[in-house]
């Protein structure tokens, strides 16, 4: 199976890996397939958040992971609405928070209107450089709209923003591609686990110099 996730821009710590090369090969069982395939099939469009926390969720993904140099972008806010509308949790959370979804709805509805406090727009209609601003002052716990309900801003910040948005961009494969990641390992497992060892069906970083050699092994890699 080949998808645009494969296809890579210059100065790659990975040049020519492809974790979709894989699909059929000895490293990926089907139950691997199946989980990667309804990764990839979600659409880039809310089913628990509404239009607008989605395209708030969507402006923070694009300042907390910015994904400027990957080909094709990994949809951040849709596989974040995807686990919150299948109800999947971490199992725990700190005494603080309210459980995930509801985090996110107050997080939002706060963060928006702290935006409008200062700049009179919605959180995703405010510069880049405002956004950061907002972003780290929530992050820092400096914020006081009455609309976090008692939620502490900074809590929400780790527990959630962070945490989710971080998470959601590597569980794609266009990720995996970026830092080298095999994968689920299942079947095949890793066995090489000492110091810059790796197995056969993983990915070479490319040396300094030596971009060549990666290149060669990664398109082989499988």
């Amino acid at each position: 199976m080949a998808d645009k996730t494969s296809q890579r821009g210059p100065g790659n710590v990975y040049p020519g890996y492809d974790v979709l090369a894989k699909w059929n090969s000895p490293s990926w069982n089907d139950k691997t397939r199946d989980v990667i395939s309804h990764r990839l099939a979600v659409a880039n469009e809310p089913r628990f958040f509404t239009a607008e926390e989605f395209e708030s969720v969507t402006a923070m993904a694009n300042r907390i992971v910015p994904q400027a140099r990957l080909p094709s972008r990994i949809p951040v806010a849709a596989l974040l609405d995807r686990k919150l509308q299948d109800g999947v949790l971490d199992g725990y959370r700190p005494a603080s928070m309210p459980r995930d979804g509801e985090a996110w709805r107050v997080g939002l509805n706060a963060l928006n209107a702290e935006a409008r406090s200062l700049h009179s727009l919605r959180f995703a209609e405010i510069a880049g450089p405002d956004q950061d601003a907002l972003l780290q002052r929530c992050e820092a716990g400096e914020l006081h709209a009455p609309e976090w309900a008692g939620m502490p801003p900074g809590a929400f910040f780790k527990h959630r923003l962070l945490h989710d948005l971080v998470l959601a961009y590597y569980s794609h494969p266009a990720a995996w591609n970026e830092i080298g990641w095999g994968g689920p390992a299942s079947p095949r497992g890793y066995v090489r686990l000492d110091f810059d060892d790796r197995d056969p069906w993983e990915a070479a970083e490319a040396k300094p110099g030596d971009e060549v050699t990666a290149l060669r092994i990664n398109r082989h890699v499988r």
